[in-house]
């Protein structure tokens, strides 16, 4: 160009989309369907199912020293073994270890547990129902922490992922071993991680099936469905969609709870009413206000300022206004489906760091840095787990005494040899699991009115409360007015079997 030539005309830059390549001194942040790439694309696609096969294999491991050493936290695991094996032999969920002819669908309803089966062709053990839910805890990380890692980045992201997946609601459900809340976590994590990327209706479809987990969860669904119905005001069909959910979730808390459990329950009712108390009972005593501490701590305090926060309110408030004081603490298995709602809420709180989205409130209220508040969110996530210290389950795994055998393993194998097999026993806690693959089970204090061929008592079980029969087969006899003889007595394991 000569010095006397006029300029071409000025360019105008075109927008660059998000996720793409900025112009030099600029960075776009990218969206939640554009992930970082680089560095943040890898730490993306390895941590997540890096943090799930960690958590998997602790908690597996866990149930496996458990049920190698006679670990039996309550008769749940039996119960549910038993069920396993009915499914997998294509048979209706019937359970003698609750009493004759119960159908656990009488119980709660729960037949999502249908796909138990094909676990049990595979391995017909109460351990793999320990492995089965160890796997969906585990997978359960996996969007959560990769919404985590897009919205805070790497480094908060992993640390939040991994706060969550070792929570300690899912520690104490895996140290109380199996029950069907299992399935209701990563459908939840599912759900809550698409309805944050703004795909409602992926939202919609993982949530539906929690109804098929247990019945209270219909109002989890129902009220997610009012969520997302007013998140999506402006979008006519997405506020459809939530409307849709919202009855669903409501129809079938109603249609379980007050027609088919009642119509499959042997007495004909839903036996659970009768643990609710009165409203005012609510606040006290001072455990459920430390389970709310511990819940809010979880979500980072923040997370409070997030509508999914309120996901938490039906379940707390069957638990709360329950009777039963194993409801009110953190030490079962109750909180683990409040979990992905405790990161999901933090999550939505905080926003996302690459689009400033959801943030100017921030901005406005905090005299501190953004990243700081993420910071000490996220921190306060993982704080209240190791608050715990040497008490958290999952360290058992790391603890050698874990790992050395029981001295009774040898005896338990030697008792339950002693009951020919397909026999009907009567058994207590300790070894009930272990006995259902070989035996028709039922439970040595419950309210069966078959005579059981034989009897398998532990005097070590926690169900004698310290004080075991001198002789079990004079026991057995006084119990069912059978004539019975003691085949097998060694170990603090007795097998008495009817003559």
């Amino acid at each position: 160009m000569t010095p006397d030539a006029a300029p071409p005309p000025a360019r105008r830059r075109a927008a660059v989309p998000q996720g793409t390549t900025a112009p030099r001194g600029k960075r776009v942040p990218p969206g939640d369907g554009a992930p970082e790439r680089g560095r943040g694309a890898r730490t993306r696609a390895i941590m997540p199912p890096l943090l799930a096969v960690l958590a998997t294999l602790a908690y597996g491991v866990q149930g496996t020293l458990q049920f190698r050493n006679l670990t039996a936290r309550s008769w749940d695991l039996g119960i549910f073994t038993q069920l396993a094996r009915a499914y997998g032999e294509l048979h209706a969920p019937i359970v003698p270890i609750k009493g004759d002819d119960v159908n656990l669908l009488g119980d709660h309803f729960h037949p999502i547990l249908a796909l138990l089966a094909p676990v049990w062709w595979v391995w017909p053990s109460g351990e793999a129902l320990l492995w089965t839910q160890a796997l969906l805890l585990g997978i359960s990380a996996i969007p959560l922490t990769r919404l985590a890692i897009d919205r805070l980045g790497p480094g908060l992201g992993i640390l939040a992922g991994g706060a969550y997946v070792f929570s300690f609601g899912l520690q104490s459900a895996a140290s109380v071993q199996f029950h069907e809340i299992a399935f209701a976590v990563p459908l939840l994590a599912m759900s809550l991680t698409a309805l944050l990327r703004g795909r409602v209706p992926a939202a919609v479809l993982w949530a539906a099936p929690l109804v098929l987990v247990k019945e209270d969860l219909g109002l989890t669904v129902a009220l997610l469905g009012v969520i997302i119905a007013l998140r999506n005001r402006g979008d006519r069909e997405h506020r459809l969609l939530g409307y849709a959910l919202a009855c669903w979730g409501a129809g079938w808390f109603i249609l379980s709870t007050f027609v088919i459990l009642p119509a499959l329950n042997t007495a004909g009712q839903y036996d659970y009413t009768g643990n609710l108390g009165s409203p005012l009972d609510v606040f006290w005593p001072g455990a459920k206000w430390v389970t709310v501490l511990m819940l809010l701590l979880a979500a980072g305090v923040i997370g409070t300022r997030s509508p999914l926060i309120a996901l938490m309110l039906p379940t707390l408030a069957w638990r709360f206004t329950g009777t039963v004081e194993f409801y009110w603490g953190w030490g079962w298995h109750y909180d683990a489906v409040l979990m992905p709602i405790a990161l999901a809420a933090l999550l939505d709180a905080l926003g996302d760091r690459r689009s400033g989205r959801a943030t100017a409130w921030l901005r406005r209220d905090a005299p501190v840095p953004v990243r700081r508040i993420r910071v000490t969110a996220v921190a306060a996530s993982a704080v209240v787990t190791l608050m715990l210290g040497g008490t958290m389950p999952v360290l058992d795994v790391v603890r050698p005494e874990s790992w050395e055998p029981t001295w009774r393993a040898p005896y338990a194998a030697a008792a339950l040899d002693a009951v020919p097999d397909g026999d009907v026993l009567a058994v207590d806690i300790t070894l009930m699991a272990q006995a259902v693959p070989d035996h028709d089970v039922q439970w040595i204090h419950g309210p069966n009115t078959r005579v059981p061929d034989c009897v398998l008592s532990d005097v070590y079980a926690f169900s004698w409360a310290d004080q075991p029969p001198a002789d079990i087969a004079d026991w057995s006899q006084e119990t069912w007015g059978n004539a019975f003889e003691t085949v097998y007595d060694d170990g603090g394991f007795s097998v008495a079997c009817r003559v």
